[in-house]
């Protein structure tokens, strides 16, 4: 057993605990610039990771009453035929050769980058809405919406894992501007629960999860999940954003440069 996953899976599940932010933007850049991991490998178990993760979190957050089931099914609407269309398209493609694992690579790379918008612009554009009430989307439109927007993110994350958090929670945010905080995470990580488990199995498929590194990473993810968000409040949001921020960009960085 490779302890220095286990100490990855700790250091991603604080981070994830601190921020909220969902731990494939943090975890697959993580195993595939430091541990050299293949990114298709990457991004298969991280889905699995995610899965089971997310899993654990939806019970709860159904337990306060978080999660609005009427747009989880909207969003699946959208992105779970997403996710077996991806999944049909790296298996024809050839999941292992390396023109799509440098594709991946890129796809993370961007993914990584549209997460950092979301960190760094959430904020400004839903003051943006506040005062543009007329711009909000309402009935059908917002509906269409709604499921263009899961097959966005059902794509997005069968490809590189990476989309299910910052980006979905800011979608929704933008479309629902009604939603408290908490309303957005559950929700948020509802929908993503389906969509990381079937493109988890659809990855099984392509044969690009590691179990051994899985078990690992939960082993070490869990107690810091749990420490981050005992921790959270004694760090103010906006420095843990920005520290967020810069680390992802530079990461996104060295994955669109190499």
């Amino acid at each position: 057993m490779d302890f220095s996953y286990i100490v990855s899976g700790f250091a991603v599940g604080i981070l994830v605990g601190l921020t909220g932010v969902g731990g494939g933007s943090l975890m697959t850049p993580l195993l595939t610039l430091l541990f050299g991991v293949a990114p298709t490998t990457a991004v298969g178990t991280d889905l699995a990771f995610a899965s089971i993760t997310k899993g654990a979190g939806t019970i709860a957050h159904r337990y306060k009453g978080n999660v609005h089931w009427d747009i989880v099914k909207k969003l699946c609407l959208g992105a779970l035929p997403a996710a077996l269309i991806a999944t049909l398209a790296l298996k024809y493609l050839g999941g292992f050769d390396a023109q799509i694992n440098q594709f991946i690579r890129y796809s993370i790379g961007c993914s990584v980058l549209l997460t950092v918008v979301a960190l760094l612009f959430r904020g400004r554009m839903l003051k943006w809405l506040k005062h543009h009430p007329e711009k909000q989307l309402q009935g059908s439109n917002l509906t269409i919406a709604t499921i263009t927007a899961g097959a966005v993110l059902g794509a997005l994350v069968t490809i590189s894992s990476i989309g299910a958090g910052a980006i979905g929670a800011t979608l929704l945010v933008l479309m629902y501007p009604r939603l408290s905080p908490a309303e957005i995470a559950g929700t948020d990580i509802a929908y993503a629960v389906p969509l990381t488990a079937i493109a988890a199995i659809g990855h099984w498929w392509l044969g690009s999860i590691n179990w051994s590194l899985l078990l690992m990473l939960l082993i070490g993810s869990v107690p810091g999940i749990t420490l981050g968000a005992m921790g959270s409040r004694a760090i103010p949001e906006k420095v843990l954003r920005a520290l967020l921020a810069t680390t992802l960009t530079g990461v996104a960085v060295k994955l669109l440069s190499t």
